[in-house]
């Protein structure tokens, strides 16, 4: 399967679990090659919280973004009153979040996420959706 392919897959799993967890939602196709605005892969509201989420999935370890993927994300959630976050999938594991200011920047400028990171660090889906009773992110 190629990586487009698998990448929106999962990008369509999310949509559905955020469906399924009460939010509005909707998955912005090709974001990045179809328009020349940059556009965040998915957003989701629940009538308190919003977000544009950047969703990046892999195999392997570890996940890697562009600055300027990141810097769009944060630029279009600031513009349309989200909060930017960045949902990583690890095969074998859940989506985990992160805001972008928690991220591994790299000596480019570019940013990383490691499978342990986001296993250790990151806010997994209950906790992103507001059904466990650990701290969330809106918390912080």
């Amino acid at each position: 399967m190629s990586a487009n392919r698998k990448g929106d897959r999962r990008e369509r799993e999310l949509v559905n679990r955020l469906d399924e967890s009460g939010f509005a939602v909707m998955r912005a196709p090709a974001s990045g090659s179809a328009t020349d605005r940059e556009l965040p892969d998915v957003l989701a509201g629940d009538g308190e919280r919003f977000y544009a989420i950047e969703a990046k999935s892999s195999s392997g370890d570890p996940i890697y973004l562009s600055g300027e993927e990141v810097e769009a994300l944060i630029y279009f959630a600031q513009n349309f009153g989200a909060k930017a976050r960045i949902g990583v999938r690890f095969d074998r594991e859940d989506w985990y979040f992160f805001h972008p200011g928690d991220l591994y920047t790299t000596d480019g400028g570019n940013y990383r996420v490691k499978k342990e990171t986001a296993l250790a660090d990151g806010v997994d889906f209950e906790e992103f959706v507001g059904r466990s009773t650990k701290t969330t992110l809106d918390d912080i």
